[in-house]
């Protein structure tokens, strides 16, 4: 198991977000010209940043094509503008899904309050192009893994993948296992990952998960069997 701390990246940021870039695929970014820390992602799963909304800070309108967008909002609200679900906006542990498709979607997410919020976002390619767009918003439940994406190809699943991202609260001393090869971050509070030692800011790989938690836990799960 390997451990990635987002403190030990450069912090970066573009208009109204400060950001931590802790995933950056070369499928996406290409080859780096050097070594900036970031890992290579899992399956179809690419991107992920941990952002920091300065107050009444946004995005700004921008577009996506072929991409499936995911927002996790940790702490603090969004408002949301954008061609899909204009003014759906977001609390704290809501996740949103937005699929680009072939059509794209233009979105800019803003921080709606006078203090700094904070958000993950992460990208996954789809598996089969030219799908129409198409947008969710999940509240994952207390106690479980909650999946926001991926699964078997079925009508009972909103967008079916390989790669799967799931979404764990988990109060202390309640556990959840991943028996396959999985990236995990935890985004609030601390735990034991494999019986080590783990706490918010961490990024986690290896071949397969036991998480305890030692504290009230947010957790985002990505795995690809």
């Amino acid at each position: 198991m390997e451990i990635l701390k987002r403190n030990s990246l450069i912090e970066g940021g573009f208009a109204g977000l400060k950001e931590h870039r802790l995933v950056k695929d070369p499928k996406v970014f290409g080859a780096p010209e050097k070594d900036d820390g970031s890992w290579s992602g899992l399956g179809n799963f690419v991107y992920l940043a941990d952002a920091r909304f300065m107050p009444h800070g946004e995005t700004r309108m921008h577009s996506h094509h072929e991409m499936d967008v995911i927002s996790v909002l940790v702490e603090g609200r969004i408002a949301h503008q954008g061609s899909l679900e204009h003014g759906k906006d977001l609390t704290r542990n809501d996740v949103q899904v937005q699929r680009a498709g072939s059509e794209g979607f233009s979105h800019n997410e803003i921080n709606p309050d006078e203090t700094w919020n904070r958000t993950i976002q992460l990208w996954a390619l789809p598996e089969v192009a030219g799908q129409a767009a198409n947008y969710k918003v999940y509240k994952p439940v207390t106690g479980e893994l909650t999946r926001i994406y991926g699964g078997e190809f079925n009508n009972a699943t909103d967008f079916p993948a390989k790669t799967k991202i799931d979404v764990a609260l988990l109060n202390d001393g309640q556990q959840i296992e991943v028996d396959e090869p999985f990236l995990a971050y935890i985004t609030r509070g601390k735990g034991m990952a494999n019986n080590e030692a783990v706490e918010n800011g961490d990024l986690i790989r290896g071949s397969s998960l036991k998480f305890k938690a030692r504290d009230d836990v947010q957790l985002i799960v990505i795995h690809a069997g």
